[in-house]
């Protein structure tokens, strides 16, 4: 990640690591905590709820960030837990969120994600309705509009680099096109409208293109989960 924001030209500190722990167990996750690593994601709310809830036992805090699609019906769960929202895809959505944000008495973040290629596997609202979106973000009473998150692209490895710096430049556009329509004064993000992008294979182009966090997962616990593999393969 350093070397990516070097060779872009940035700064390192300007690029936040989201340790994405859906494939691990809860006591890896707080290692990456007592570690200092404090910023973990999960894509699934019952993984979010067990996680949370066992590190919050072992009197560590760490800033918690839902990143997969959220149902309606467990908004609740991941508003108690998750200081970041990643993944909003709707009006609807955004009003649970911060309805159930007033009623727990939390003022948490959120990403409005951003479909940038016609992938039925994916979730995201259409570029074209992002300024709506945007304007009905101006009216939330508790949670707080962060940026734009995105996926990359699904295609060949071949081509994957070109796919994926496209959909990342075209996705930091969108953030700056919309920032002066966005609160940013209630986000930290002196001034404009962050983005979320880039995940373990192509997170070097997310850097390049811009991104203020990238979120990512199997790179980090290659070791961990090779000796996974092998302790049941000695098992059987």
């Amino acid at each position: 990640m350093a070397e990516a924001a070097r060779a872009a030209g940035r700064s390192a500190e300007d690029v936040t690591l989201v340790a994405v722990t859906k494939s691990v167990e809860p006591d890896v996750a707080a290692e990456l905590a007592r570690l200092g690593q404090l910023d973990l994601g999960e894509n699934r709310a019952d993984e979010l709820e067990r996680k949370a809830d066992h590190l919050h036992a072992l009197g560590l805090a760490p800033r918690w960030h839902f990143v997969g699609h959220l149902q309606g019906n467990k908004v609740r769960r991941v508003v108690a837990r998750a200081a970041s929202i990643q993944s909003v895809d709707s009006a609807r959505l955004l009003d649970a969120i911060d309805r159930e944000a007033g009623l727990i008495g939390v003022s948490p973040e959120v990403w409005i994600q951003v479909k940038l290629a016609d992938e039925p596997t994916k979730s995201g609202l259409d570029p074209r309705e992002l300024p709506e979106m945007v304007e009905r973000a101006r009216a939330l009473r508790h949670a707080r509009l962060a940026g734009l998150m995105a996926l990359g692209p699904l295609t060949p490895e071949s081509e994957r680099d070109v796919s994926a710096r496209a959909a990342f430049r075209e996705l930091a556009r969108l953030a700056r096109e919309l920032a002066p329509k966005a609160p940013m004064g209630d986000a930290p993000s002196r001034g404009r409208m962050r983005t979320s992008m880039g995940m373990s294979g192509d997170f070097e182009a997310a850097i390049e293109a811009g991104s203020d966090l990238v979120r990512i997962g199997s790179l980090l616990f290659e070791g961990v989960l090779e000796a996974d593999r092998s302790a049941e393969r000695r098992a059987r």
